[in-house]
């Protein structure tokens, strides 16, 4: 889709703009072209999943919503999935829970699910041009009503778990395989107290026997990246959480893992993009979790905030993003499931545009001369750029619909498709 005259005449007069600034919007287009981001199969399902339909979340885990439209079967998700990609500018990602597998109506135990059981979603994302990611599901099952998995007390109960990881660690591998490049298998679990415990090194001491346990069998980083995925706290263990980042960071670097910075799984005064650059200097690679939580680990839709704009600039600011795997990780059940989708996932490629926008030669020729003063000034100048035209033109020219239009599609959608479920 070629840019209209209205949009193609606003970029040409922004892009005049900002080459006075000393900023290339070409180039900045053009590495905005190379960056994926990993959508989450459960915002459009209400993390329900196929292997037990309509049961309930546990885990810390809770939507809120009773919006109509919910995808109800793998095709009806892989549908609605089509329609978001369609309104995103660039080549994009799904990442899948274990619990979206495909079993044709049998009981599969989760240590038992293979890649046959995601062979559906391997063959659509090949014929649609898209990557897949993976996670274990280590949650809204009767052997983690306790809070526990990995680090559980019963040997069972852990070894349950354990070839789960593993299960998936294959299943990711095969992903990886399929579509020629690698999938990154994410592991969070819900495992922590409630209230105080006596005992915090038992459980850490179990956790690392387990995930030693599920990383004994090396698997090429060609088809697989395996990440870690800490938290502060959740529902059920406000008070202690095994897997927090200190753990997994550690872990991760001693065992070379991607450690997953998950933007709602920090205390809300903490800086998340502050930690960019202190982790990737012991790491290698990072996987980043896009989310925006509200007074807690809410996991809602996420927005052009400060803090998004925040951790885009360090990402573009020290030339991360090669090393950064970055997926969007909220649910909301209150609005249209397609909309949330778009919202969050342009949002943070307007973050990153805008952060390839900035006058950064001149940034950081203010900083290293101790000319605070024009940094500052610089800053507040560079946010009434026209960042606007440039986006515009950039999704016109990716053939998505430009700001103003791209919710009429959705509407249309709803009323086509949504509203007859």
């Amino acid at each position: 889709m070629a840019a209209t005259q209205s949009t193609d005449s606003a970029y040409r007069l922004a892009r005049e703009t900002y080459a006075q600034w000393g900023v290339d919007a070409d180039a900045a287009l053009r590495r905005l072209r190379k960056v994926s981001i990993s959508l989450h199969c459960w915002q459009g399902d209400d993390v329900g999943g196929y292997e037990n339909p309509g049961g309930e979340l546990g885990g810390g885990l809770a939507v809120t919503g009773r919006y109509p439209g919910k995808a109800r079967t793998p095709e009806e998700l892989r549908a609605d999935l089509l329609k978001t990609y369609a309104l995103i500018p660039g080549r994009h990602r799904l990442a899948l829970h274990a619990i979206y597998a495909e079993t044709g109506g049998r009981r599969v135990p989760r240590n038992e699910i293979a890649p046959t059981h995601f062979k559906n979603w391997i063959d659509w994302a090949k014929a649609s041009g898209l990557g897949l990611d993976f996670n274990p599901t280590c949650f809204s099952h009767p052997k983690a009503d306790d809070g526990f998995t990995l680090a559980h007390q019963d040997k069972g109960i852990r070894q349950f778990w354990i070839e789960h990881c593993i299960a998936s660690r294959h299943i990711g591998a095969a992903m990886g395989k399929a579509q020629g490049n690698p999938c990154v298998t994410n592991l969070w679990i819900p495992d922590g107290y409630k209230d105080t415990p006596v005992d915090r090194k038992g459980p850490r001491q179990r956790l690392t026997e387990s995930l030693d346990a599920v990383f004994a069998q090396p698997i090429s980083r060609k088809y697989n990246l395996d990440s870690l995925e800490p938290k502060l706290f959740g529902l059920g263990s406000e008070s202690y959480v095994v897997g927090s980042a200190e753990f997994y960071y550690g872990y991760a670097i001693r065992n070379k893992k991607l450690l997953c910075l998950d933007t709602g799984h920090f205390h809300p005064t903490e800086s998340i993009a502050d930690k960019i650059s202190a982790v990737l200097e012991s790491l290698d690679e990072i996987l980043f979790h896009v989310s925006r939580g509200v007074r807690w680990d809410s996991d809602h839709v996420v927005i052009l905030s400060d803090e998004l704009q925040a951790m885009a600039q360090e990402m573009v600011r020290g030339d991360y993003l090669d090393r950064i795997h970055i997926g969007l990780d909220y649910f909301d059940a209150s609005i249209n499931r397609v909309a949330a989708y778009v919202v969050g996932a342009r949002s943070v490629l307007k973050a990153l545009l805008i952060a390839q926008l900035e006058p950064i030669a001149r940034l950081r020729q203010a900083e290293r001369a101790n000319d605070f003063t024009s940094r500052l000034a610089l800053l507040e100048a560079a946010k009434t750029l026209p960042c606007g035209a440039v986006w515009d033109y950039y999704c016109e020219q990716s053939g998505v619909p430009s700001e103003g239009a791209w919710l009429r599609e959705v509407k249309q959608y709803e009323r086509d498709v949504l509203s007859k479920r």
